[in-house]
């Protein structure tokens, strides 16, 4: 965040059921498009017409749906470790989604288990490991004060299951991203077990005005050592847009 900090105001927030957001869904349930519709609202309530949108993981989900619905409010986006929307066409010999490590998913079986808060912060730390890839050295003890400092900002060490249950289906819109004209960056994290290369390389070839970065060692994590050359990847492509410089159309 400093990094990205230094000449641009950077503005972030905790998604719905996380850190010191509302945790409410079985009283209000909500669907995913709404949790994208959340990064309009604080935009709205913050008096800024238009900003440079950035999205890791799921929030890579939701910044191409911004892309589709609501383009006019983008100046430019950074997709980072999420694969194309549903619906995406399909180029021969060339899959949207590569699948994700079926090890992964058994282990994810149990994210939502109650546990002591200490209990808590070491299965998440293993999670980290598990998402960080074999490439980087994964720091345990890295991880481990951020999960520290997640819990004191919730006041809470136990983890809402609202987004595997939030409706995804608005956000089958991937027909429509041949169409996009915001310049976006999509960052390809080549060590991520969600999320393989070929995916973030698809999404790339389908988004008509995209650039594409390879963080060399990258997972589904940021640790300290992928700060540097990611911070400079993003801010390179928001200063390209702040110079008004627009990526060709691809044929």
């Amino acid at each position: 965040m400093e990094a990205l900090a230094r000449g641009h105001r950077v503005i972030r927030y905790d998604h719905r059921d996380t850190g010191a957001s509302t945790w409410a869904f079985d009283r209000v349930p909500y669907s995913a498009t709404r949790m994208a519709e959340d990064a309009l609202a604080i935009l709205d309530a913050l008096g800024l017409e238009r900003a440079h949108v950035v999205g890791l993981s799921l929030g890579g989900f939701l910044v191409q749906w911004l892309l589709v619905a609501h383009p006019e409010r983008l100046l430019s986006a950074t997709v980072i470790g999420a694969p194309a929307l549903e619906g995406a066409p399909a180029r021969a010999n060339v899959t949207a989604r590569a699948p994700v490590d079926p090890g992964l998913y058994e282990f994810w079986r149990h994210m939502f288990e109650p546990r002591e808060r200490e209990a808590q912060i070491e299965w998440r730390v293993e999670n980290w490991r598990r998402l960080n890839g074999g490439k980087i050295p994964f720091d345990a003890e890295e991880f481990r004060a951020l999960e520290r400092r997640i819990i004191v900002h919730a006041g809470r060490h136990d983890t809402s299951d609202a987004h595997a249950r939030a409706d995804p289906s608005g956000l089958a819109r991937g027909a429509e991203l041949v169409h996009v004209t915001v310049p976006t960056l999509v960052i390809a994290t080549p060590q991520d077990p969600t999320n393989p290369e070929s995916n973030s390389r698809f999404l790339a070839e389908t988004l008509p005005r995209s650039s594409l970065v390879t963080i060399d060692g990258m997972g589904h994590t940021i640790p300290r050592a992928v700060v540097p050359p990611l911070a400079a990847a993003i801010l390179g492509h928001i200063e390209t847009g702040a110079r008004g410089a627009v990526l060709p159309v691809k044929a």
